[in-house]
């Protein structure tokens, strides 16, 4: 189990983690959320004691990453995949980290089997591409056998094959009981792959909770509504509360009635509206949120570097203003 409590952290006036709490449990696998700049490597990297806290604490299994004694058969992580000694093969460089922790020599080989690297393990890594390197990182990570896993961005340089793989590797280590804290930027591949999300933004804690409730709590569900009549619909639907917009005109359809997508109305209040104006409708269908719908949402207010607009992009500072 990982506990974070109170966790801060400063770079000269920038606070990158700002007083954050969180427990991550173990037996499922647990999604890291949050913009760039939002604070989650640096989280991770005061878990393993790789950055000074300026305050709070950070522990596994009720200990400092420091404390621990062979702490690669405790903790394993992966958060720089090319953070190897370029001129080394695969081999030695899990060779090397198997006798700082008395680990065998026939661990190292046994993890390459598990990533698939068994035919290029006696290959420089500097020659490695992306997606080889995340392999040899989550090897090393795996190398002692830990009850914790901490992956940052793992997935990166993966084709959909190996994508996959890393899905099903950690949903099965959580089966297992493991503690696997995992960061994404990927929110389709998170909505599938964790079953508990931790969202933080400008180092502030936004979301603990399950993956499902996460996307509840989003205001992104919406229902697409094709009438012949979408003038008359919408200002039923804006005097309940909700909010139309034009979808197509119904070219793209054929020639059929124009679409509407609507929020803040129910469908099953949007059928009542309709048929208490006699405003004829061809299609009421809800449309589901999405992760991608309640991450945005939740962390509308926390972006760093801003989005583009008509006029251009926009830049957001650390303290909130825009320049």
């Amino acid at each position: 189990m990982i506990e974070v409590r109170d966790l801060t952290k400063r770079f000269g006036p920038k606070v990158a983690v700002d007083h954050l709490s969180f427990t991550v449990q173990p037996g499922r696998v647990t999604g890291f959320l949050g913009p760039n700049g939002a604070g989650k490597s640096t989280t991770m990297r005061l878990i393993l004691g790789l950055d000074h806290a300026n305050g709070g604490s950070a522990t596994i299994d009720g200990r400092r990453y420091a404390d621990l004694a062979n702490p690669l058969r405790t903790v394993g992580a992966l958060l720089e995949a090319k953070s190897v000694h370029s001129g080394r093969s695969a081999r030695n460089h899990l060779l090397f980290l198997a006798q700082t922790q008395g680990l065998p020599a026939s661990r190292a080989d046994q993890m390459l089997d598990v990533v698939g690297l068994r035919d290029v393990a006696g290959k420089r890594a500097g020659s490695y591409s992306l997606g080889m390197s995340q392999r040899l990182g989550v090897a090393a990570a795996l190398l002692g056998d830990p009850e914790v896993l901490l992956l940052d961005e793992p997935v990166n340089g993966l084709d959909p094959e190996g994508v996959l793989w890393i899905r099903n590797l950690m949903k099965d280590l959580a089966s297992r009981g493991r503690t696997v804290l995992v960061s994404s930027h990927l929110m389709n591949e998170m909505a599938v792959t964790a079953d508990h999300l931790i969202v933080i933004g400008r180092g502030r804690l936004l979301a603990d909770a399950s993956t499902e409730e996460v996307i509840a709590r989003g205001s992104g569900q919406s229902v697409r509504v094709r009438t012949p009549d979408p003038d008359r619909l919408t200002a039923l639907i804006e005097a309940e509360g909700g909010k139309a917009l034009p979808a197509g005109n119904g070219a793209e359809n054929g020639g059929e009635a124009p679409v509407l997508t609507v929020t803040g109305v129910p469908a099953a209040r949007i059928g009542e509206l309709a048929a208490s104006a006699s405003v004829v409708l061809h299609e009421l269908t809800p449309q589901l949120a999405t992760l991608e719908d309640a991450f945005l949402e939740l962390t509308s207010d926390s972006l760093e570097f801003g989005h583009l607009t008509a006029a251009g992009p926009v830049r957001e500072s650390t303290d909130g203003s825009t320049r």
